[in-house]
């Protein structure tokens, strides 16, 4: 009998989980800050606009539209840096938050996926800034011009531009790969890593 009580005693208590790595953790509800959730989506969006802005100017051939879609894609892109930073301001702000169980490798490899991402949505508008610069182009955001980051410089300008699309062939590598993490969480472990980030969610 002794046994047994003791058997009952070691069951996790309802609403917990196994312990994992020595560790027993509390399977909670997962909650993010409104305000990151809020930042995801505009990035997602801008991301998504300062593609179609490149695509499409490929495919135009008159000259106005094709500087009225540059003018769009640098826009975005300065955008994208702006909530890039911001973003990256309030995470610090908030510390470490909830995090859904995983094992050690999982956790560590999640960190560095969204330390990938927040590099390269801060490298990518820099570099691209930067290609205008070496291009003798100037930089404007909303009317007002911004400083240039290097000076004109046709070699510069060649080297940048295919660093610039590196880098965004490795940030569409990456989206993809959150994407489908992404979904995993949703339809395989149906835990709440994809619904903590609905800005729009109910309380």
């Amino acid at each position: 009998m002794g046994s047994r009580y003791q058997d009952k005693a070691d069951m996790p208590m309802p609403g917990s989980t196994p312990a994992v790595g020595g560790r027993t953790e509390t399977q909670e509800p997962l909650r993010r800050p409104r305000g990151m959730a809020i930042l995801h989506w505009g990035t997602v969006l801008l991301l998504i606009a300062a593609a179609a802005f490149a695509l499409i100017r490929d495919e135009v051939a008159g000259r106005v539209a094709r500087q009225w879609l540059l003018e769009g894609h640098r826009h975005t892109g300065l955008l994208v840096l702006l909530l890039a930073v911001l973003r990256i301001g309030l995470r610090l702000r908030h510390g470490r938050l909830p995090q859904a169980v995983h094992s050690r490798v999982i956790r560590i490899a999640a960190w560095l996926t969204h330390a990938a991402l927040y590099l390269i949505l801060l490298a990518l508008p820099l570099v691209g800034w930067a290609l205008s610069n070496a291009e003798g182009k100037p930089v404007t955001l909303f009317g007002a011009a911004l400083p240039a980051l290097v000076a004109d410089d046709e070699d510069l300008a060649d080297a940048l531009l295919v660093w610039h699309q590196d880098i965004a062939w490795a940030l569409l590598a990456l989206v993809l790969l959150h994407i489908g993490a992404a979904l995993y969480h949703h339809f395989v472990r149906r835990d709440d890593v994809l619904r903590a980030m609905w800005p729009w969610r109910s309380r």
